[in-house]
């Protein structure tokens, strides 16, 4: 299981990468090996603002749909738009070609909310 140690998770099996007030956000190893095989990523708030746990998105495998939620309040200011003609890219690179979305973090505070990869870690029983 793939589990990067630079990079900070919630229980809804996001990923957050920090850079400055910009966080890039996707979907972790766990999460996509647990959806299969993906097959469409669905992502229209892009340019809203919004608050920490709201839907933001979805992820469609071939057996279900489900909502992406996000870690941290802000501006979506950015969606990984080869997703589109590409979404097994969710599957292949979940760190990397896989992310979904950036946002501008309004809320710094919410950071400390997040967990480490030890916690998530432990959450996912690896």
């Amino acid at each position: 299981m793939n589990i990067p140690t630079n990079l900070k998770y919630t229980k809804d099996h996001e990923w957050v990468k920090i850079d400055d007030d910009i966080a890039t956000i996707g979907i972790t190893d766990f999460a996509q090996k647990e959806l299969g095989d993906i097959v469409y990523v669905e992502v229209d708030t892009v340019d809203e603002e919004m608050q920490i746990e709201e839907v933001f998105g979805t992820v469609e495998a071939v057996k279900t749909v489900s909502d992406l939620f996000l870690p941290l309040s802000g501006q979506i200011t950015a969606f990984n738009e080869s997703l589109e003609s590409e979404p097994e890219k969710v599957n292949t690179d979940p760190y990397g070609e896989g992310w979904m979305i950036k946002l501008k973090i309004s809320d710094p505070s919410q950071l400390e909310n997040l967990m480490d990869h030890e916690a998530y870690k432990k959450l996912i029983g690896a």
